[in-house]
C-alpha cells in the first residue's frame, strides 16, 4: 500500500490535531500497532490494546516502548491492569468494531466511554456491508452515553453522506 501510495497515516494524523501536544492516546483494537505508533512517533503518550496475542507481540517488536495489552474491548477495564489515568482520545480504527462479538458493540462502546477524560473524545472508523449497521452503530452509541459530535466519509473529513459506504464518527461523553 506504501508503494501505491496509500496514506498509511490518515487516522493517527487526525487524532493528532484533535488533541493538545502529549496527549494520552488509547489505540482500542490496535492491531499490529500502526495507528498508536504513529501517534507515539508525534509525542503522545500512547496505550495499546487487541483481543489478539499475536498482533499485541508485533506491536510490542515494531514499538517496544508503548505498552500494548492483550484485551477483549467488551471488557476494557485498564484501572484494574495499573492504568488508571483517563485519555484524551480513543481511537479505534480498521474496521473494529464490525470484528468484536457481535451483540458486544453497546459494551464495548460504554466502556470505551468510561475511559475518557473529561472533554476527551472517542473516535471511530468502519465500513459498511460489515454487519454492523451505521444506524445501529449511533444508536448504540447513545444508548452507551457517547453523543456524536461530527461524522464524516473518511478519515480526511470528507462530508458523510446517507449513501457514503464508510463512517468516521467522533464522539464525546454526554
Amino acid at each position: 500500500m506504501r508503494e501505491q501510495g496509500a496514506d498509511l497515516h490518515g487516522e493517527a494524523r487526525l487524532i493528532d490535531a484533535l488533541v493538545p501536544r502529549g496527549a494520552r492516546i488509547l489505540d482500542a483494537g490496535c492491531g499490529p500497532g500502526r495507528v498508536g505508533g504513529e501517534l507515539a512517533a508525534r509525542g503522545h503518550d500512547v496505550v495499546g490494546v487487541d483481543v489478539d496475542p499475536e498482533l499485541i507481540e508485533a506491536a510490542r517488536q515494531d514499538f517496544p516502548d508503548i505498552p500494548w495489552l492483550v484485551g477483549d474491548l467488551a471488557e476494557l477495564d485498564l484501572p484494574a491492569a495499573g492504568i488508571a489515568e483517563p485519555f484524551d482520545a480513543i481511537v479505534c480504527a480498521g474496521n473494529v468494531l464490525t470484528f468484536v462479538a457481535p451483540g458486544t458493540q453497546q459494551e464495548v462502546l460504554s466502556r470505551m466511554k468510561d475511559h475518557l477524560a473529561d472533554g476527551g473524545r472517542l473516535v471511530t472508523g468502519f465500513g459498511a456491508g460489515r454487519g454492523y449497521d451505521f444506524g445501529q452503530f449511533l444508536e448504540d452509541a447513545a444508548v452507551a452515553g457517547l453523543e456524536c459530535q461530527q461524522k464524516f466519509s473518511t478519515w480526511d473529513l470528507r462530508p458523510f453522506a446517507p449513501d457514503a459506504d464508510f463512517l468516521v464518527a467522533v464522539f464525546g461523553r454526554k
